[in-house]
């Protein structure tokens, strides 16, 4: 039986289609984070394509919402794949992302449970629990750890994301420079073109938004809404920047 629940499913991506707020399993409004404006109306998300990806400002839940997904997906919602509790929840900082997916209702076709939800802020530990969970098996060992943090990250994926899954990106540019976002383009376009994976990133990143043909959503005190790359805020203060660097800096400074 373990044999058929893992075995790859021969349907393209995405296999999760929808994710919805059900009022009645909301026990305090008021409450984070149900508070939030995102959730105070009729919260609903449906996937139409492989790859979405959510932009918007610090605040608005983005992070939230990626956790409530990944505790769907089955994941920790300090990141990981399934099975995988990296983190000491006694002494970590609370996350809200199971507490929305208390809440949410989610659509599959069909239900996948391979995959992984990536957090810059919990990579190295996520890095560490694998490293050690690795010691006295076959093989050499991952090491993630005795490379840079960009590198890490690369690497990471590289190993991680060549098979079918559902994966969620937690502002994976946190840990990437300029070329190295590119290189996790190219990553994406792998991912893309295996035709089994379903990604869910959030970002900051007008590079990572502009991967073509992604479903491209903003999220604001509004809720979400369809967008270009060209109409997000990053992109036009990354633009006035590049114009001008020194002409920007000065006049930000001076503000």
């Amino acid at each position: 039986m373990a044999y058929k629940r893992n075995r790859a499913i021969n349907l393209p991506a995405p296999y999760l289609k929808r994710i919805w707020l059900e009022p009645a399993r909301v026990t305090n409004r008021e409450a984070y984070p149900f508070c939030l404006p995102l959730l105070r109306d009729e919260f609903e998300l449906s996937f139409n394509k492989a790859i979405t990806i959510i932009v918007g400002e610090n605040g608005t839940g983005k992070s939230t919402l990626l956790e409530g997904i990944a505790v769907l997906a089955g994941y920790d919602e300090a990141g990981g794949g399934k099975g995988y509790m990296p983190v000491d929840h006694s002494k970590a900082l609370e996350k809200m992302g199971g507490t929305l997916s208390t809440a949410l209702r989610a659509s599959w076709l069909p239900k996948i449970t391979n995959g992984w939800f990536f957090r810059a802020e919990s990579f190295f530990s996520v890095a560490r629990y694998l490293d050690e969970a690795a010691i006295g098996t076959p093989g050499p060992p991952p090491d993630f750890l005795s490379h840079s943090h960009g590198e890490g990250f690369l690497r990471f994926f590289e190993e991680r994301c060549q098979r079918q899954g559902i994966f969620i990106f937690d502002e994976p540019e946190s840990a990437l420079s300029p070329a190295r976002q590119i290189e996790f383009l190219k990553l994406m376009r792998r991912m893309e073109n295996i035709g089994h994976c379903q990604i869910i990133m959030a970002t900051h990143s007008p590079v990572l938004m502009a991967y073509p043909n992604a479903t491209l959503l903003r999220l604001t005190k509004y809720g979400l809404e369809p967008v270009t790359v060209r109409e997000t805020d990053h992109y036009k203060v990354l633009r006035e920047f590049c114009d001008d660097p020194d002409g920007f800096v000065q006049a930000a400074i001076e503000e």
